[in-house]
């Protein structure tokens, strides 16, 4: 398996699938299909592989995405600490399953910037926990879109 770079990611057409990574769920968001703005779609409590995939692969199938652009947890001095090869693990096993793109993309200080945009609105902390996983995954999502325009 092997990741694809922002210039092959640049060569495809079609929405984009953005996944935050976590422990406990995953956060999901779609881009339009002009690249242009990422959209939170919602939040997958892990459970097993096999289920979260099909969850992940039928909104994959349903947006007619052309990649998947997975955040990657780089230290904040930029190494690779152990969530890092987890990642690594769970894009394998997705390209197991099917063989398609996935983009790694530093997601550092994803979680933090959405929590203060959270907190400056106001939201209630049960409102924050609801949606932080999936505004992360669109967060995420819209630095490649935004990387993709330069």
């Amino acid at each position: 398996m092997s990741f694809i770079t922002l210039e092959q990611l640049r060569e495809s057409r079609g929405p984009l699938l953005g996944i935050d990574p976590g422990t406990k769920t995953f956060g999901l968001a779609v881009s339009d299909t002009s690249r242009m703005i990422a959209t939170p779609v919602e939040t997958i409590r892990r459970k097993k592989f096999t289920p979260d995939a099909a969850k992940i692969f039928a909104l994959y199938d349903e947006r007619k995405c052309a990649a998947i652009i997975l955040g990657y947890p780089l230290n904040m001095d930029g190494s690779e600490g152990p969530r890092c090869q987890s990642v690594k693990d769970f894009a394998a096993n997705l390209c197991a399953l099917r063989d398609v793109p996935i983009m790694l993309w530093d997601e550092r200080l994803s979680t933090a910037a959405v929590t203060h945009a959270m907190l400056e609105a106001d939201m209630s902390r049960s409102k924050r926990a609801q949606n932080v996983d999936k505004l992360a995954a669109s967060y995420i999502l819209q630095g490649v879109l935004d990387r993709l325009k330069v």
